[in-house]
């Protein structure tokens, strides 16, 4: 908090700014948000909203506002009920000066296609959605997608999706401010390929115990990754941390 108020939206939005672009074409930056409660869990009943709170839905909303594009799996998509990024008024100044549409592309990352292609999410989106998969998707999910106004995008070889290759076709799509919201184990692919550039993490002061997933899964690395804190709010007792790799 700021003294006793709350953090304001244009506060936020300058605490967590992207990078300016150096001289020449603009650097992908690929940052991800997630919440873990203090025992580790990123969810519960397979939702994070139990785990949330008001602020943690203002930092969402920010961090979604200053995107050229939200990046997320399949699953999180059919769990979480992904709806179209909607247009926010209080940002629309901020996203015309620096050249963005009035809201944030969704792009999901899927193998299968195992997609819904009835919801919102691709029949009524501001910004056509994207499908991002690989060269040996099947051709009638591809033929469905397109179909309900999605845009697929080949950003792997075989039947995956390669986290480098996925950065390099959205930086070549125009799309260079980059945010993902999971889940684990897309978060976890990302952390491997060693293409995350940030992550903001809500620590939400909560314990669950269970099974539930952690906000990252999926391969390890040969050697931890290190990331230095750049900026650390407090709200309601969450703690919203800003970590960008070292």
């Amino acid at each position: 908090m700021v003294g006793d108020r709350e953090w304001g939206l244009d506060e936020l939005a300058a605490a967590y700014a992207y990078p300016e672009p150096g001289p020449g074409a603009p650097r992908p930056w690929l940052r991800a948000n997630m919440v873990s409660t203090l025992d580790g869990a990123a969810q519960h009943d397979g939702r994070s909203q139990p785990i949330s709170c008001t602020a943690d839905m203002r930092v969402f909303g920010t961090l979604r506002a200053l995107a050229d594009v939200v990046v997320v799996g399949a699953e999180t998509v059919r769990q979480e009920g992904y709806r179209p990024a909607r247009a926010r008024a209080e940002f629309a100044e901020a996203r015309a000066a620096a050249g963005q549409g009035p809201a944030p592309a969704i792009a999901v990352v899927t193998a299968s296609l195992d997609l819904d292609f009835s919801l919102p999410l691709f029949t009524s989106p501001l910004v056509p959605t994207l499908i991002l998969t690989g060269a040996a998707a099947a051709a009638d999910r591809v033929a469905a997608a397109e179909k309900a106004g999605a845009r697929v995008v080949i950003a792997g070889d075989g039947g995956g999706v390669d986290p480098a290759r996925t950065v390099r076709a959205l930086a070549g799509l125009g799309h260079t401010r980059l945010l993902t919201e999971g889940g684990p184990r897309l978060l976890g692919l990302l952390i491997a390929a060693d293409v995350l550039d940030e992550m903001c993490l809500t620590l939400s002061p909560m314990l669950t115990a269970g099974d539930a997933q952690r906000i990252a899964g999926g391969p390890s690395v040969a050697v931890p990754r290190r990331f230095e804190l750049v900026s650390l709010l407090e709200e309601a007792g969450f703690l919203f941390g800003r970590y960008r790799r070292s």
